[in-house]
């Protein structure tokens, strides 16, 4: 490895091999007598340890490459089942409504929907929440859908209630004055049960709302502003 020598009386720099570190001769261009600097130790850069206690696959190998970010897969057995489910709920709603099991009951439609909540929640969440947070699972996901469903099930108690009390009506201007407030109390309910944001958590009691709707209509309860008003307990 060569050293960079500058002359003090010309000033030029030249390079000499590291042979002569330490040892002194003259300039080759002025024959002024140059002391050769002495080798300087090599600089050596060290890794931080293999990056410590972290930076490890799950295999216990030296992770030297981005995780990649894994993406929701859609799987047919699945959907398959989900499906399935969907008519069986369906075709149990249609059979009762047949023989007037929901229709002016408030027990039944409320075990109805004690049924249908808690999975509905569910899936609602697994295609709202937010990818990039670790997701609820488990015990937890139980605990948190169980409230959420419950807190679901009484904003449809409060609606049958005012419904049934005669304070909504047919005119545009009762559900507009009675609609939002279930809409703000569905979304803050989601936010802070599931965890999701404002919007995926309005996004998600309204699938609730819809799906329970529909089944109501399946069921022979009616729409919304039918069904509250012949419930009785």
């Amino acid at each position: 490895m060569a050293i960079l020598v500058v002359c003090p009386g010309c000033k030029k720099s030249f390079r000499v091999s590291d042979q002569f570190a330490g040892k002194k001769g003259p300039c080759p261009n002025c024959k002024t007598l140059i002391t050769v600097p002495a080798k300087s130790e090599e600089v050596k850069v060290h890794g931080p340890e293999e990056f410590a206690s972290g930076g490890r696959t799950v295999t216990g190998e030296l992770a030297t490459k981005p995780l990649p970010k894994v993406m929701a897969r859609f799987d047919p057995l699945w959907a398959s089942v989900i499906a399935g489910c969907c008519v069986v709920v369906l075709a149990l709603a249609w059979l009762g409504g047949n023989i007037g099991l929901f229709k002016g009951n408030y027990i039944t439609c409320a075990l109805g929907l004690a049924v249908v909540t808690p999975p509905l929640v569910v899936a609602a969440y697994s295609f709202l929440r937010n990818d990039e947070l670790q997701p609820f699972r488990g015990m937890a996901l139980y605990i948190r859908a169980g409230v959420c469903s419950l807190c679901y099930m009484i904003l449809w108690g409060a609606f049958a209630w005012i419904a049934g009390a005669g304070l909504l009506t047919s005119e545009i201007i009762s559900w507009i004055v009675v609609g939002p407030p279930f809409f703000i109390v569905g979304m803050l309910v989601a936010h802070t049960a599931l965890d999701l944001d404002m919007t995926n958590g309005l996004f998600h009691y309204t699938f609730y709302l819809l799906v329970t709707m529909l089944l109501g209509w399946v069921a022979g309860v009616g729409w919304v502003w039918e069904a509250a008003q012949t419930i009785t307990l």
